[in-house]
């Protein structure tokens, strides 16, 4: 931490960013455990938590927590197991 002004502020601006985006990250990877477990049991349910997991990756990819494509990807795996489940269903 610096001694300047200037140094403390930008030091205290990036814990604070830092705190934010690991409380995002952590949200991101509570939600895709959940449509992991959801999968397990119930591929309906796990396509209706889909949908509010991909809202939460797609914000944080938007916001520049994760990277966009990273953001683009993760949805993509989640949906095309979902997919591969139900079709195993069908």
């Amino acid at each position: 931490m610096g001694k300047i002004a200037s140094g403390i502020k930008d030091h205290k601006q990036s814990m604070k960013r830092r705190a934010s985006n690991r409380h995002v990250r952590s949200t991101v990877k509570t939600f895709v455990k959940n449509v992991h477990e959801d999968l397990a049991e119930n591929v309906e349910k796990a396509a209706k938590t889909l949908a509010r997991t991909a809202s939460v990756i797609a914000r944080a990819g938007s916001k520049g927590v994760i990277h966009k494509k990273k953001a683009s990807r993760k949805i993509a795996r989640l949906s095309k197991a979902i997919h591969k489940a139900k079709m195993k269903l069908a």
